[in-house]
C-alpha cells in the first residue's frame, strides 16, 4: 500500500513538473517576437513554483521520466531565456537603448577630433546568451555547475573592449546576471527534481 501511493505521488510530482514546464515553455515562446511582462511574469511564476516543489518534495523523478524533463528543461532554460532577458533589459534601461540591425546596441561615442557617432557595440549578443544558458543549463544538469564562473570569465575577456560606455556595461551585466538566473533556475528545477 505504502509504494503504491508513493508511485502515486511521484507520477503525480512528474506529471505537474512536465505540465508547469510545458506551459513556461509556451509562454516565453509567445514572447519570443516581443517580450511581454505578464507571459513572462507567469512563466517566471511556474518556474519558481516548480523550484520550490522540488526542494520541498521528498520524491525523485524516475530515469525515463528524468530524461524528458531534462529535455523540456534544457529547452526551457536556452529558448526561454532569450525574452526574459530582453524583458529585464528593458525595464531596466526603461526602453531607452536602441538596438542594432546586427543584434548589438547602438551607443554614442565622442570623440575629440569629430563630431560624435553612433556606433553598434555588443553584437552577436542574441546567439551567446543561447550558448550561454544552453552550456550553464547543461553543466548544471551534469553536476558541474562551476561551468559557469567559466562563461563568465569566457564573456568577460571576450567583450572587455566593448565595456568602455556605462550604457554597454549596465547591459552586459545585467544581461548576463538575468540569462544565467533563468537558465539556473531552470536546470536546478531538472536537477533536483531528478538527483
Amino acid at each position: 500500500m505504502a509504494a503504491s501511493a508513493d508511485l502515486l505521488a511521484t507520477t503525480l510530482v512528474v506529471l505537474l513538473l512536465f505540465l508547469a514546464l510545458c506551459g513556461a515553455l509556451v509562454l516565453v515562446t509567445v514572447s519570443l517576437r516581443r517580450p511581454r511582462g505578464v507571459p513572462l511574469v507567469i512563466a517566471a511564476s511556474l518556474v519558481v513554483l516548480c523550484l520550490i516543489a522540488v526542494t520541498v518534495l521528498p520524491y525523485n523523478v524516475p530515469l525515463l521520466f528524468g530524461a524528458i524533463l531534462a529535455l523540456l528543461g534544457t529547452a526551457l532554460a536556452t529558448v526561454g531565456g532569450d525574452p526574459f532577458t530582453r524583458w529585464v533589459l528593458a525595464v531596466a534601461d526603461g526602453g531607452r537603448t536602441a538596438e542594432g540591425s546586427r543584434g548589438g546596441i547602438l551607443v554614442e561615442l565622442m570623440s575629440e577630433n569629430s563630431a560624435p557617432r553612433q556606433e553598434e557595440i555588443l553584437r552577436g549578443g542574441l546567439t551567446i546568451g543561447y550558448l550561454e544558458r544552453l552550456s550553464a543549463a547543461l553543466g548544471i544538469l551534469a553536476g558541474f555547475p562551476a561551468v559557469i564562473a567559466v562563461l563568465v570569465a569566457v564573456k568577460g575577456v571576450g567583450r572587455f573592449t566593448e565595456l568602455a560606455t556605462p550604457a554597454a556595461r549596465e547591459r552586459f551585466i545585467v544581461g548576463t546576471l538575468a540569462s544565467l538566473l533563468w537558465a539556473c533556475a531552470v536546470a536546478g528545477v531538472i536537477r533536483l527534481a531528478i538527483w
